[in-house]
């Protein structure tokens, strides 16, 4: 069952009806989280253990949310950040070059037991990852999450206009990449 906002706001500030809020904040977000963070990270093991540290980390900060944007956007900023860490982590780690990571992130799914797309969902996937990481956020926020720009700008704190500019531009790189043949 999936709980508004609302009920979860009003839930989690009564300190008795806090843990309750929380587990309606995960039935209500998990899947939407997951898959957004899978979407950056690429391996279901990966995400998996983004989205734990994403879930303590709303966890310990939601009683510091002042309600000045979406509930879903705050979310999915911490999110971001939280998988932007991550693969900053990762590439920090790895020895291979900074161009081969995105080839082998992108080789991964489809070693990715869990991955159950075509050719035609890991050639978008690899066209998504030539992407600078700005692009890529705004695509898979527009593009997967059908978010609105204004949703994308409270969660990357970007203005509209730069928003809908780096879209633009994503979508008409991923149209060449996907054109090379």
């Amino acid at each position: 069952m999936a709980y508004t906002e609302e009920q979860i706001l009003e839930k989690f500030s009564n300190e008795s009806t806090k843990e309750q809020a929380f587990s309606m904040l995960v039935q209500t977000f998990q899947e939407k989280l997951y898959w957004h963070i899978r979407r950056m990270v690429k391996s279901h093991d990966d995400a998996d253990d983004v989205l734990q540290n994403t879930l303590i980390k709303i966890w310990r900060n939601l009683d510091k949310f002042k309600g000045n944007s979406k509930l879903y956007t705050w979310l999915y900023r911490i999110a971001t950040n939280e998988s932007l860490t991550f693969i900053n982590q990762r590439k920090r780690k790895a020895t291979t070059a900074i161009e081969t990571e995105d080839y082998d992130l992108s080789a991964s799914m489809k070693a990715d037991p869990y991955f159950e797309g075509d050719e035609i969902q890991l050639k978008l996937q690899a066209a998504i990852d030539t992407l600078p990481n700005k692009q890529k956020q705004v695509f898979l926020m527009r593009y997967y999450d059908e978010m609105k720009y204004d949703e994308i700008s409270d969660v990357l704190d970007t203005s509209v206009g730069a928003l809908k500019a780096s879209y633009h531009h994503a979508v008409k790189k991923i149209e060449k990449y996907l054109l090379q043949d």
